[in-house]
């Protein structure tokens, strides 16, 4: 994840948060986030101080999973009284922080030459353009953003401008609203994260579970942390899988179980669903391991959405293990990814709290955990290699191929594509035959999970340090490991 300044205010924000519950005086030192982070001896970043305290103070409701416009005095004490309204949106449009960008679509800038030809006027449709001081000039009344204008202007002096928030969404989920901010259509959104980081005035942001998360730990109870995959790496090269998991029993969980045992529990029951249906009964059978890409198929391919595995995600699946060893245990998902949040809300009795790494860090950070501490014992892997590798691009398809009989190995086509415009082409593609696949999986961010939102470390940094882990894992497939093959028998699947 690039280090900007609006990273640096989020992270701010959630290490005070963290620190300010922990040592129980979140109410009144609310507002010290406000007037310790955006000082009069700071730089200002925008118009003047009080634009910048009011754009923390959205933060600090967002932090909260509180509702936006709520006194933060009022937001933290409702926060600590267990209001947790998991109807909320997981991502918002912070209003104090967006800067209305313009939407005209198309500009004339300096570069028109004011030429002879005026193939821009020719090609208009609706002979909106004209010449103005020497310039063309578009009549926003008449314009219908066709494009045309753009295309034939031989010096190109015709841009198409749109929101870098709305260019990034794949699923057209956000627009501009009456009031010119931006708005998001909740029933597109898939929570990817990608308007998120595409925002340079970070108008956009999540909201955090890590009020009730720490309130559930400092009243000791029994809290499961599950890491995902590619927790490796996401603290620095130095810093082992026996430091971190050290440092997770050390502010408070029960136990620490990783997201990949989850994963080969999915590879089993996935590559059995597949037998079963294809192509008996389905031409083909998509992932269902990312929300994000689920999210797309549902909303873009509505007729596919029989095509997609009812397998849960191994989130879920690592939810239900954890649930049927220990039933009264709560579930942490600590992992890349913002859409997790939105898929632990839609299944709340098996996942109880979602953080990212950069959450987790600020956690570490904001009560003082020093993850460089020496730990005695080294930690061995409990998951196989192919649960491991899910991150990776084409993991989930290479576990559930191990785990095939050989002649279906031998015959399945598999297809991959990463980047939520990517896995839209060729679902379009499959769609109007152009491309034939037994089996398509889909991840939302582009190199897959290693690269999601909520990572710390650079995705090839990460991708190597997996395939590092990956390669010390002793079980080789999924149906190896007893213990996911025993909970296969135990736990339904159906989504």
């Amino acid at each position: 994840m690039e280090i900007t300044q609006v990273v640096n205010f989020r992270r701010e924000v959630l290490r005070r948060i963290a620190e300010y519950t922990w040592n129980d005086c979140l109410p009144e030192h609310i507002y010290d986030i406000l007037y310790k982070t955006v000082r009069d001896d700071t730089p200002r970043v925008r118009c003047c101080v009080h634009k910048e305290r009011a754009v923390l103070k959205n933060r600090v409701q967002m932090a909260l999973w509180q509702p936006l416009g709520r006194n933060i005095i009022n937001a933290a004490k409702a926060a600590l009284n267990g209001e947790f309204d998991k109807s909320l949106p997981i991502i918002d449009v912070l209003p104090d922080a967006c800067d209305a960008c313009p939407i005209d679509k198309y500009y004339v800038t300096d570069i028109c030459r004011h030429c002879i030809q005026h193939n821009c006027m020719n090609n208009c449709p609706k002979k909106a353009i004209s010449i103005v001081n020497n310039r063309a000039f578009i009549n926003r009344d008449v314009c219908i953003e066709c494009g045309r204008c753009a295309k034939s202007c031989p010096y190109g002096a015709i841009i198409e401008i749109s929101r870098p928030c709305i260019r990034a969404c794949a699923l057209d989920a956000l627009s501009a609203g009456e009031d010119k901010r931006t708005k998001i259509d909740y029933e597109k959104c898939t929570n990817c994260g990608n308007c998120r980081a595409a925002c340079p005035f970070g108008a956009l942001d999540e909201r955090s579970m890590i009020v009730p998360l720490l309130l559930a730990l400092k009243q000791r109870k029994p809290v499961v942390a599950m890491l995902a995959p590619s927790f490796v790496g996401q603290f620095g090269m130095k810093i082992t899988p026996a430091q971190i998991i050290a440092a997770l029993k050390k502010i408070g969980f029960s136990d620490v179980v990783e997201v990949a045992i989850g994963a080969d529990i999915t590879t089993l029951h996935e590559a059995e669903e597949f037998m079963e249906k294809v192509p008996k009964k389905l031409s083909f059978m998509t992932s269902s391991c990312c929300p994000a890409f689920v999210k797309l198929v549902k909303s873009r391919f509505p007729e596919y959405e029989e095509n997609i595995s009812k397998t849960t995600s191994p989130m879920v699946s690592c939810g239900l293990y954890v649930k049927d060893k220990s039933p009264e245990a709560m579930t942490c998902f600590i992992g890349p990814c913002i859409a997790k949040k939105r898929e632990a809300v839609e299944h709340a009795d098996t996942i109880d709290f979602v953080l990212t790494y950069e959450e987790l860090q600020c956690i570490f950070e904001g009560i003082g955990i020093d993850l460089t501490e020496p730990v005695e014992e080294e930690y061995v892997t409990q998951a196989t290699a192919g649960g491991i590798g899910f991150p990776l691009t084409r993991g989930v398809q290479a576990s559930m191929r191990e785990v095939l009989p050989i002649e279906r190995q031998a015959e399945l086509t598999a297809e991959y594509a990463d980047g939520l415009e990517n896995c839209n082409d060729k679902l379009a593609l499959i769609k109007s035959g152009k491309l034939s696949a037994d089996y398509f999986e889909g991840m939302a961010c582009c190199n897959g999970c290693v690269n999601g939102p909520g990572s710390l470390a650079q995705q090839g940094l990460t991708r190597v340090m997996v395939s590092k882990f990956q390669k010390a894992a002793e079980k080789k497939t999924s149906d190896q490991l007893p213990e996911a093959v025993d909970a296969v028998g135990k736990i339904s699947f159906e989504v």
